[in-house]
């Protein structure tokens, strides 16, 4: 059954909040894609690279809109479970070369302990599901990355995995969809890599790509982040956390070997709880993402890595560009343009590169217009050399505020060709503090979260 199309959202909110001081994105269209009574946080979004009308966003737990008109309006996929699992979450999507988008997500039985939510976990696996028509219908049968059982002599849990896929003309390597993720063991945690070279049918048995292992908690040394991109000739490249510090490898076989990870950033820690939280947020990640120049001739093209962290005592986010394929990496550059050390956090941050054109894209949630720090909206900023500077632009005008909200561990964003495509989680509106210039599709559900996509249109600044 075709579910209804989801309205675009008024978000004046002008006598609500004062406007801030930013620039708005150009062409900006949020729309809200999860429907009323469901909550929804941890989401991912992607767009065709040979058709920008589609856009297909995913979110926990494992829900998929998809978009016909370049993220205008949004409908509601209707999504077959995984045989034998229930629900889903930590979900990513991806287009191929050839059209086709992939969902991955980790299913589970239950969690453990409420301070040690792997210890004693049971059956849990990760899972890829096809589209082959933009995200509107998806296959029955899933491939399978990795499953335990939960009968083992050694628990383990598998967890956050990240797909991406090698779009990049002319590589050798086009069309083989790719997939990272972390193992927590009893005593250590380790990144884990899989590849697909026949469209996503199958996977190939996954291989350790950490050389370095982390503690076997996400929120205490645990290795947690995984995120990879594509550059030219296909060469992959893949990051994480890794304590206080980013990870860095390389691939330039397909994914069949990775060359030994190793430190390329000093950073804080990527988990924000406890005395170093967020007001109003239960938690926040602050963990990484690489992007990379892969345009025609730009084999040595620059590769971003970009993250957020306490330096200046409130959160804030920073780049770092290589132009030597990783070897040395330039100082940390903040993205956000507020006063440094202002009291104000920037967290959540989500990097993408535009493929079409080499601009940097960084999109974050923003409370530098609450001398409270409670406030918080979207802010997109963008560079258009190299990294070094960023135009912040408001990407939302009315803000929401929460009580120890769970936002997840991530929002996301692609780009190509000068538009822009986010996806984030907000606070539900409130009686007390919803937009009255328009009904809000999925509800008012104090305590509540939902999903919302944003676009932004470039073509026409430079």
């Amino acid at each position: 059954m075709r579910l209804p199309t989801l309205l675009l959202i008024s978000l004046g909110g002008g006598a609500l909040w004062a406007q801030s001081p930013l620039a708005r994105a150009p062409g900006a269209h949020i729309v809200t894609i999860s429907p009323e009574g469901a909550r929804g946080n941890e989401p991912s979004i992607a767009v065709n690279p040979g058709n920008l009308n589609q856009v297909v966003a995913a979110y926990q737990p494992a829900a998929v809109a998809y978009s016909t008109d370049g993220g205008q309006t949004f409908q509601l996929a209707e999504l077959p479970p995984v045989p034998g699992w229930r629900g889903g979450g930590d979900v990513s999507v991806a287009f191929d070369d050839k059209g086709h988008v992939f969902l991955g997500s980790l299913h589970f039985d239950r969690l453990g302990s409420a301070s040690y939510w792997a210890h004693n976990a049971g059956r849990n696996g990760i899972f890829v599901r096809r589209s082959l028509d933009g995200g509107k219908t998806w296959e029955k049968d899933a491939a399978t990355l990795k499953v335990f059982e939960g009968h083992e002599a050694a628990g383990q849990m598998e967890d956050m995995p990240r797909l991406f896929a090698d779009t990049v003309p002319g590589s050798p390597y086009a069309g083989n969809v790719y997939a990272g993720w972390i193992e927590w063991q009893l005593d250590q945690s380790i990144i884990l890599f899989a590849r697909s070279t026949d469209q996503g049918k199958t996977f190939s048995a996954p291989i350790r790509i950490s050389t370095h292992a982390g503690l076997p908690r996400d929120d205490n040394g645990g290795l947690v982040g995984f995120v990879g991109a594509v550059g030219a000739g296909g060469a992959i490249y893949a990051i994480w956390n890794d304590g206080a510090t980013i990870a860095f490898t390389q691939s330039h076989d397909g994914g069949k070997s990775f060359a030994p990870s190793r430190a390329i950033v000093d950073v804080a820690a990527p988990y924000f709880g406890g005395a170093g939280g967020i007001p109003g947020v239960s938690r926040a990640m602050g963990f990484p993402q690489i992007g990379v120049d892969a345009r025609a001739g730009k084999a040595g093209g620059a590769l971003y890595v970009c993250w957020s962290d306490f330096r200046h005592g409130d959160v804030d986010v920073f780049i770092s560009s290589s132009r030597d394929h990783g070897r040395t990496w330039s100082p940390a550059a903040r993205v956000n343009d507020d006063a440094v050390h202002d009291g104000k956090d920037q967290f959540f941050q989500w990097m993408a590169v535009d493929p079409a054109t080499g601009d940097v894209y960084v999109q974050f949630y923003d409370r530098r217009d609450d001398p409270a720090n409670r406030k918080t909206r979207i802010t997109l900023a963008r560079s258009t050399d190299g990294g070094r500077t960023f135009i912040n632009y408001a990407w939302t005008d009315a803000p929401f505020e929460g009580q120890q909200l769970f936002l997840g561990d991530y929002t996301w964003l692609t780009a190509h060709n000068r538009r822009v495509y986010g996806v984030w989680t907000e606070a539900a509106p409130t009686p007390s503090d919803a937009p009255t210039t328009a009904p809000v599709p999925g509800g008012r559900r104090p305590g509540g979260t939902i999903v919302r996509v944003g676009v932004a249109d470039f073509s026409g600044v430079r």
